[in-house]
């Protein structure tokens, strides 16, 4: 990636330059802002966790849990907005291709700022991998490793 520009010379991006670099939309988009530390390698993304997510309509009535698949999802699009931020990237999708070493260890509940560190492990132009680490207060709720192909967009 040398010789690539960043999209947002100030390294932080909002939700409006998220969704410029990756296709997910609401409900489905799950995170507010990115960080980067260091293009294309290092970034810190966050979510605001609010009773008025839908998941928690039935992920459980009484006792709201953030469910874990989707914060799996929270690491992997703060990894794509990490990498698609790039503009040589600018026109490409990230496909799972395998999860390994997930570890959930803390519940993620309404009023949580959910904070996924990200640092990839390997980039190809065709696949990649990345180590997701989300924390809320500091402490550790969910670890995942995950693999990525890389693909052209549709015309």
């Amino acid at each position: 990636m040398e010789n690539t520009k960043i999209i947002a010379p100030n390294r932080v991006l909002d939700v409006n330059q998220i969704m410029a670099a990756i296709p997910h939309r609401y409900p489905f988009l799950l995170v507010d802002r990115v960080e980067i530390l260091e293009e294309g390698k290092k970034a810190i993304g966050r979510k605001c966790v609010t009773m008025n997510e839908q998941f928690f309509q039935g992920h459980f009535p009484g006792r709201p849990i953030m469910p874990g698949v989707l914060i799996i999802e929270a690491l992997a699009q703060t990894a794509c907005s990490l990498m698609f931020s790039v503009e040589g990237m600018k026109n490409k999708l990230a496909f799972f291709m395998g999860m390994e070493e997930i570890k959930f260890r803390k519940p993620v509940v309404p009023g949580d700022v959910l904070e996924m560190h990200i640092d990839i492990l390997r980039m190809g132009s065709r696949a990649g991998k990345a180590q997701g680490v989300a924390k809320v207060n500091g402490e550790i709720t969910t670890e995942a490793i995950f693999s990525f192909a890389i693909v052209d967009k549709a015309s």
